[in-house]
């Protein structure tokens, strides 16, 4: 409830009632670029919000585990190369 009601509007049509960009944009008038620039924005603003209440960054969310995921890349690339032998 906090997003705008120009941005709101379209990402509800268009990730809850998944309505289609061309649907989107007859039902409001709009260009399809508008509306995809509109819903990129809206879920911008919503990830922001998000992570602010989680008290978190994007980059503390996401961070990169060095060893663990060299650990795990290796791991799978020796199963495919055991299935395909």
């Amino acid at each position: 409830m906090t997003l705008p009601e120009t941005y709101r509007s379209i990402l509800i049509m268009r990730d809850v009632e998944e309505m289609s960009t061309a649907e989107c944009a007859a039902v409001l008038d709009l260009s399809d670029e508008t509306v995809k620039t509109r819903l990129h924005r809206a879920r911008k603003m919503l990830r922001k919000d998000l992570y602010a209440r989680a008290g978190m960054t994007i980059t503390s969310a996401f961070v990169f585990m060095g060893e663990r995921c060299d650990r795990v890349v290796k791991g799978v690339f020796e199963r495919i190369s055991a299935t395909t032998e």
